[in-house]
């Protein structure tokens, strides 16, 4: 399956951090630069770009030293000498990604046991959870089928990493996509149309999938199955 490549945003992180869910002092936003009305100049992007980082450590509840953030920061920009070895430097980036990771992991496995609860969704015995959307009357397919279908996919934090939306469906072999896909499908009668959530193990597992789709992600997919070669 094609997956479109998204630029992700690293994070450079050298420091002694402490809880991000500390009382922080508030920051005004900056104000305008001087031009005409709603001009876009340094201090806009510059705080888009504090906004961003902040989401990003504040929807994963990891611990920032806002101090140690910002000294890397200007020390970077004026090319001083950082306080920390490089391999100090190599290694806090290094946990840093581990933490990411597996605060990752903790947010997807709360949401499959949360989604498992909703209203509607179905659960089966290998883990794979889907709700019927929509019911059609047509053919459902085997693993030796050919199907098209419309999908739109995401990661559990809302991003899409890839869909037919927009463009021509999506035509392959039943038993040549990932397993969730697979048993997903063979659940499925033409005319259907599903949200199907897929466990890691069921996925792209530990491997993940380029840049896209890191390891162990849980995946929602909105799958419309079109028809059945032959059928």
């Amino acid at each position: 399956m094609k997956i479109r490549t998204i630029a992700l945003l690293a994070v450079a992180l050298a420091a002694v951090r402490v809880d991000a869910q500390e009382a922080l002092p508030a920051a005004a936003p900056p104000a305008a630069p001087a031009g005409a009305p709603g001009s876009i100049g340094p201090a806009q992007w510059s705080y888009a770009i504090g906004l961003d980082m902040g989401k990003s450590f504040g929807a994963t509840k990891i611990a920032i030293d806002l101090e140690s953030l910002v000294a890397g920061f200007r020390d970077g920009l004026a090319g001083k000498d950082p306080q920390y070895p490089a391999e100090v430097c190599s290694q806090a980036l290094q946990q840093l990604g581990k933490e990411q990771m597996k605060a990752m992991q903790e947010k997807d496995k709360a949401y499959l046991v949360t989604n498992g609860k909703a209203q509607g969704v179905q659960t089966t015995p290998s883990g794979l959870q889907y709700k019927v959307l929509k019911k059609g009357d047509g053919p459902t397919p085997t693993k030796a089928d050919t199907v098209t279908v419309h999908y739109r996919g995401k990661l559990v934090n809302g991003q899409v990493f890839d869909e037919s939306y927009g463009g021509e469906p999506a035509s392959f072999g039943v038993g040549q996509v990932i397993p969730g896909w697979t048993e997903a499908l063979q659940l499925m009668k033409v005319g259907d149309k599903f949200e199907v959530v897929i466990p890691a193990d069921l996925g792209y597992g530990a491997r993940g999938a380029g840049d896209v789709i890191p390891p162990n992600s849980t995946l929602i997919f909105e799958v419309e199955l079109l028809g059945v070669k032959g059928k």
